[in-house]
């Protein structure tokens, strides 16, 4: 199975393979270039067989968080690395995900996307584990990588605010506040995206526009993309490639 698929998905208790895995390419991604070559170090390290970390990537909606998970499969998967979509709520069943993957050949990146969980949820034991180890040795071939719109992974509550103290002149959180914050700690390697600049936006909206096979640009299409982004209240890459699909499918 792991010979002939490159992308998985943990369902009903079982691994299933995905026969048509996305192809995003990391030179399609723009406007992430730091964010890009941290993962792309840490992923050579990883399917190299050397010491690698977890990645954590937190920020803006539509800033290619995903996408670039995607794309690390794409530019590795001849290597080895193989790619395993958990959802967060399946997370507790993690010890049984890593079980027929420990000791085999290929690499495997577990992803969970748009991760946020309950503090009281019993997915989160089993999570710390993974991440830290518990009483089980972590596979040396799986690594997490998660991603977030908040970097803390659970709901932060009115509550937390009233455990903060004062000790000499100093505020400090309180046990619930810390115990979030060090869920996000154990992810080695943090990555964090911003909201799209203007230029950022354009560049992303000619790339797709070129993409789809739309090779001229004009001031009027470049108002069109920018009328796009406001009707929407957002500057992404998910909103340059929405818009460009809708471009190229009336023109």
């Amino acid at each position: 199975m792991f010979e002939t698929a490159i992308a998985f998905r943990w369902r009903n208790g079982a691994l299933h393979p995905i026969a048509h895995p996305a192809t995003t390419q990391l030179a399609h991604l723009l406007g992430i270039d730091r964010q890009k070559a941290a993962a792309v170090q840490n992923t050579e390290q990883f399917v190299a067989g050397r010491t690698a970390n977890h990645i954590l990537l937190t920020g803006s909606r539509g800033t290619g968080k995903s996408s670039l998970v995607k794309a690390l499969l794409t530019e590795f998967a001849p290597r080895g690395l193989r790619l395993v979509e958990v959802q967060p709520q399946d997370l507790v069943d993690l010890p049984d995900v890593v079980a027929p993957l420990r000791g085999r050949p290929e690499r495997f990146v577990l992803y969970v996307d748009d991760f946020s969980i309950a503090a009281n949820d019993k997915a989160l034991t089993q999570l710390k584990a993974a991440l830290d180890g518990g009483i089980e040795e972590p596979a040396e071939n799986v690594l997490i990588y998660a991603t977030s719109n908040r970097r803390h992974l659970t709901p932060q509550l009115k509550s937390d605010n009233a455990e903060h103290r004062w000790e000499n002149d100093e505020l400090n959180p309180g046990e619930s506040t810390e115990e979030k914050v060090a869920l996000s700690e154990r992810f080695g390697l943090w990555l964090s995206f911003q909201p799209f600049t203007q230029t950022q936006y354009i560049e992303a909206v000619k790339l797709h526009l070129a993409r789809l096979g739309v090779s001229t640009w004009s001031d009027e299409l470049k108002v069109l993309a920018q009328r796009w982004a406001l009707n929407r209240a957002s500057r992404s890459g998910r909103v340059a490639y929405q818009f460009a699909r809708d471009y190229a499918g009336r023109n």
